[in-house]
């Protein structure tokens, strides 16, 4: 087998934990300031199509150093489940639509900061508040013009790049990685290394 045939095997295998897991993980990332996890476990039981791709699979994620666990499941077989949330110690918010806008003219996400149960625990105070965030063009549309606004400056020399998102994409792939080592080997943690 090429390397270039081994490539394209490896990305069918891989497509939802690839795609929507690249996501999910990049957002675990981004929630504990792109610390990597110790360990990642795989939930057992990934869905496969008949052909071996991954259709659907989870996983955990450890840091030892401060306690902290993550975790996230990414379907192609779940119907328009895009929901990401993240729970701290003085507060929270949840996206419903963080892959793909369910509105190309709005997208939105609910933010708490120091809620706490009111008298017999009847509600929270405050409650989580909405934010809506309007647009003009489509996040691709707009993902565009940044990568071209960016591409000009560089050339320009006004900008100059940014290391940090090689580095976030390579911590990404090291975790989608050992999400595969751990169900291939029996949903076993493994461990992080950089």
């Amino acid at each position: 087998m090429t390397n270039k045939s081994f490539a394209i095997n490896l990305l069918f295998v891989l497509i939802a934990l690839g795609d929507s897991g690249w996501y999910c993980i990049r957002a675990i990332l981004w929630a504990n300031n792109y610390e990597l996890p110790n360990t990642v476990t795989a939930f057992h039981d990934p869905g496969y199509n008949e052909s071996g791709v991954i259709l659907s699979c989870g996983a955990s994620l450890n840091w030892k150093t401060n306690g902290k666990v993550a975790t996230f499941y990414c379907s192609f077989l779940s119907n328009l489940c895009m929901d990401i949330t993240v729970l701290g110690t003085k507060g929270n918010f949840r996206v419903h639509d963080f892959i793909i806008p369910f509105s190309e003219q709005v997208g939105s996400f609910y933010a708490v900061d120091n809620s706490k149960w009111i008298e017999l625990a009847l509600g929270c105070a405050p409650e989580p508040s909405e934010f809506k965030i309007a647009t003009d063009l489509p996040q691709e549309a707009l993902m565009v013009q940044e990568f071209g606004r960016l591409v000009a400056g560089v050339r320009s020399g006004e900008v100059k790049p940014e290391n940090k998102w090689s580095i976030v994409s390579r911590k990404t792939q090291l975790i989608i990685d050992a999400v595969v080592a751990s169900i291939k080997n029996g949903f076993v943690p493994i461990k992080v290394i950089y």
